[in-house]
């Protein structure tokens, strides 16, 4: 004798005894918008609203079940009915369908097979099925079906859906109202459109009986087609896949002429390498990725629109042969290998251990070689400037009557001791192996430059990656790079008479390239072949080739020469 009505502003609720009576969240309510109103058998009121998620109102307070709680599909509830089998079924807007029984909550959308997860309204009829409303048009479903689904024993719903070309004034059911569906005393049931009114009984809907045609339309190896996909070719019956074949794709497809054809369903299943079916809607292909070698058989089946199965369906039967080396010959020849194979893991520990002593004479003697170029470097270096300074200290001792010598020698030992300082900073950069990478070798290259060019007046511009790789650099390479780029440096000065001059560096995938230009006069008319003869030239060149680079020469772009050492680098792994 109660009235249950929802509004935007709570929820009223009158009888006789006590009148108009108003909830709002300041009784429990989670939202004052309210959408949808049901009782259930015990006399629960169950209302649903917006932005608040679901409530049952029991002896005079709320339970409150929401979207985070892991039970309903969306807080946006649009739809309730309380089912004859104690069921409560609730639309979202946005969320699909939930189910409530026992306490346990099953949700269905678009993946279960849906049409639309935005539900508008619910109708039970008396056939066992349930009606839903949605956005895109209306769906009936088998109560039996969501239970075992629910139950876990169903992965896709049999869902029928009709729409505008099925007689809907529109393809849109309405929503915002709750109660909208209504059944009439005969048993028809009125469903509101956003055009109209659509009228059906359910009793005299006659099931579609006719079984959909199957058919494997082409299959295709790699993306390669197989056999022609047309209609008067024969059907597939058997088809073979060669060895190194990775990906095998079959189409299929049903003929079904009273639905659309995204409505159809399939079911499909690789005997051989699937033991259950896999059930689809509206995919017409499937794929299979390195198959082992081996018979198969592909079988397919489709369904109506109603949910009546072909069971019969279309088969293919596939053999999978096997690469080479799973063949009896290759695995005979195998055996043989394996015996081999032990005969070299023999010989291979004993090489191995020779060639661990040859690499260590190997290291030895590049050890040897290093200390014997640090030797020559600093009897060439050192020794004859000290013998330098000490013919100069004579001449000083010989001369002490002539101040003019004695200040023009002193000169010449400042400028001595100044060379052979940098000498050795030459000797102990080379040495040091922290200076063994592209980036030290840039540093000191540059170092040097700032200094010499600063020291003879030349305008000079460095042209630096601003990061350099973690490449090394082997110490032999790194000090034959230096002097030949020492003696472009030092000709830019001596010989070229530059006024400017320009050091590049460029890294490449794998090389280092560094160019020295200048402003100056250049080869004077000189080709190469004639200027390599010249000392200075040739040695840059050898110590280049020597070290596994390339020397290039040639015009700058500023007029004057260009000299260009080509460096291999190895980045560091």
């Amino acid at each position: 004798g109660g009235l249950w009505g929802g509004t935007g502003g709570g929820l009223v609720v009158w009888d006789s005894a006590e009148g108009w009576t108003l909830l709002t969240t300041q009784q429990g309510l989670t939202s004052n918008d309210i959408r949808a109103v049901a009782d259930d058998a015990e006399g629960n009121v169950w209302v649903g609203t917006r932005g608040g998620g679901l409530h049952r109102w029991k002896n005079g307070q709320f339970t409150v079940y929401r979207r985070a709680d892991g039970g309903l599909p969306s807080d946006n509830v649009s739809a309730l009915l309380w089912g004859r089998s104690g069921v409560l079924w609730v639309g979202t807007d946005g969320g699909g369908l939930a189910r409530l029984a026992g306490g346990k909550w099953t949700r269905f959308t678009k993946k279960e097979g849906l049409i639309s997860n935005t539900v508008g309204y619910l109708m039970e009829d008396d056939q066992g099925f349930l009606w839903i409303g949605s956005n895109v048009g209306l769906m009936r479903v088998s109560i039996r079906a969501l239970a075992d689904m629910a139950d876990g024993h169903l992965s896709l719903l049999p869902l029928r859906a009709y729409g505008k070309l099925d007689g809907l004034p529109a393809g849109e059911c309405s929503m915002g109202s709750q109660p909208s569906v209504c059944k009439t005393r005969d048993g028809r049931l009125l469903f509101p459109t956003i055009r109209g009114l659509a009228s059906v009984r359910p009793d005299r809907i006659m099931l579609n009986t006719n079984l959909p045609p199957v058919t494997i339309e082409a299959v295709l190896l790699d993306d390669e087609l197989v056999t022609p996909s047309t209609v008067r070719a024969p059907p597939l019956q058997s088809i073979t896949v060669p060895p190194g074949r990775e990906r095998v794709e079959i189409r299929y497809t049903s003929l079904n002429l009273s639905a659309p054809p995204e409505r159809a369903r399939f079911r499909y299943r690789l005997e051989g390498h699937e033991s259950a079916w896999i059930e689809v809607r509206n995919n017409r292909a499937v794929n299979y990725t390195r198959l082992p070698a081996g018979h198969y058989r592909f079988r397919v089946t489709a369904c109506n629109e109603d949910g009546i199965w072909n069971d019969t369906g279309s088969s293919l039967a596939l053999v999978v042969e096997p690469p080479f080396w799973a063949t009896w010959w290759f695995r005979t020849a195998g055996g043989i290998c394996f015996l081999g194979l032990i005969v070299a893991i023999v010989r291979f520990v004993s090489v191995q251990k020779l060639e661990r002593q040859l690499a260590s004479l190997r290291q030895q003697e590049a050890l040897e070689k290093e200390r014997a170029r640090i030797a020559r470097d600093i009897h060439d270096q050192l020794g004859a400037s000290l013998t330098q300074v000490t013919l100069l200290g004579e001449m000083v001792e010989a001369d002490k009557e002539q101040p003019e010598e004695v200040q023009s020698h002193a000169r010449q030992i400042c400028q001595t001791a100044r060379e052979t300082a940098h000498s050795l900073d030459e000797i102990v950069w080379t040495v040091n192996p922290s200076n063994d990478t592209v980036e030290g070798l840039a540093n000191y290259v540059c170092k040097y430059a700032q200094d010499y060019f600063g020291v003879a007046g030349v305008r000079y511009r460095l042209e630096v990656p601003p990061s350099l790789p973690a490449a090394p650099i082997a110490p032999e390479v790194r000090h034959n790079v230096f002097l030949a780029a020492k003696e472009a440096i030092t000709n830019v000065v001596r010989h070229a008479k530059a006024e400017s001059a320009w050091i590049r560096l460029r890294l490449e995938p794998d090389r280092l390239l560094l160019e020295i230009a200048d402003n100056g006069k250049g080869l004077a008319g000189m080709d190469e072949k004639r200027a390599a003869t010249r000392n200075g030239l040739r040695n840059m060149r050898r110590r280049m080739e020597d070290v596994g680079g390339a020397f290039e020469m040639g015009p700058a772009p500023e007029g004057g020469l260009s000299i260009k050492l080509m460096i291999p680098i190895r980045h560091a792994s």
